[in-house]
């Protein structure tokens, strides 16, 4: 098995969005927001060579939303999805298979793209098997009225209409070395997948712990649906990540790639942040 960090460039979210409850005084020393309140935030990928597969997992903002609907999100920085799959050696048609930890459209924009004269969305990985789940499937095809905005029918129904989408079962993978822990708290059923790599596992955070700045159980978003179940989630993915000295993978932080963490007695702390090479 390999590893290769997908970066897919930076966009910009309300500090106070990301960070709920959280006072400004205390998050701004961590994330300092703009003039308007704004933070920068990685989209943070990653392509797994397992013998005979390649699996990525999730595929960033995309770029086939028009000029206004960037504009909200001030999309910046040099790295996108294509050219960081290049960079590590491989094309789109080299997807064997894509794993969507969950519909928002900052994790499966970048799943669907416009044919070359933009009449037709077609999937970016043609050859890929596309994975969700029927809960989140289902959630994210009949939203309700606070998550409508984050899922757009444009990154979604193109895939199922392709014919590559299957559904993971809560019990078992369809891969031999990824299992998923499911968590209810940000979305109905987010996948966060576990990837056992030598004698480690990776865990891929996803948005129940969007950033080493998220590790404390009350810094949860205002995104999220039911936040008392994401904190308790929190803590327990957190707690079998210090038990089992899992590493934890970050899609949003962006300083950090990775990190691993240790029980003290004032709760589980950070021991180490960095790359995710440096862990590996």
């Amino acid at each position: 098995m390999n590893l290769h960090i997908i970066d897919t460039g930076y966009f910009k979210l309300d500090g106070g969005a990301m960070f709920g409850v959280v006072p400004k005084t205390l998050w701004n020393k961590h994330n300092p927001a703009d003039e308007k309140n704004l933070c920068s935030w990685s989209m943070r990928c990653l392509l797994i060579e397992d013998e005979n597969r390649l699996i990525l997992v999730d595929t960033g903002l995309g770029d086939k939303q028009d000029d206004k609907f960037f504009g909200f999100y001030d999309l910046h920085g040099d790295a996108t999805l294509i050219g960081s799959i290049k960079k590590a050696g491989f094309s789109p048609e080299d997807v064997t298979d894509v794993i969507l930890t969950h519909l928002h459209f900052d994790h499966v924009g970048g799943a669907v793209k416009y044919n070359t004269d933009k009449s037709v969305l077609l999937p970016t990985f043609p050859n890929a098997t596309y994975w969700s789940n029927a809960s989140h499937w289902q959630w994210a095809t009949n939203p309700n009225p606070r998550e409508k905005a984050s899922f757009l029918k444009e990154n979604i129904l193109p895939i199922q209409e392709s014919g590559q989408l299957k559904f993971i079962d809560n019990e078992k993978s369809p891969f031999t070395n990824i299992d998923f822990i499911h968590v209810n708290g940000h979305t109905e059923q987010m996948m966060l997948p576990v990837i056992h790599y030598k004698n480690q596992k990776i865990i891929y955070a996803a948005d129940l712990i969007p950033s080493s700045f998220h590790l404390p159980l009350p810094w949860v978003m205002s995104y999220d649906v039911r936040p008392l179940l994401t904190m308790q989630e929190k803590e327990s993915v957190l707690k079998k990540a210090a038990e089992e000295k899992c590493i934890l993978l970050f899609e949003h932080d962006p300083v950090y790639e990775a990190a691993v963490v240790e029980q003290t007695e004032k709760g589980i702390k950070i021991l180490e942040r960095g790359d995710l090479k440096n862990f590996i």
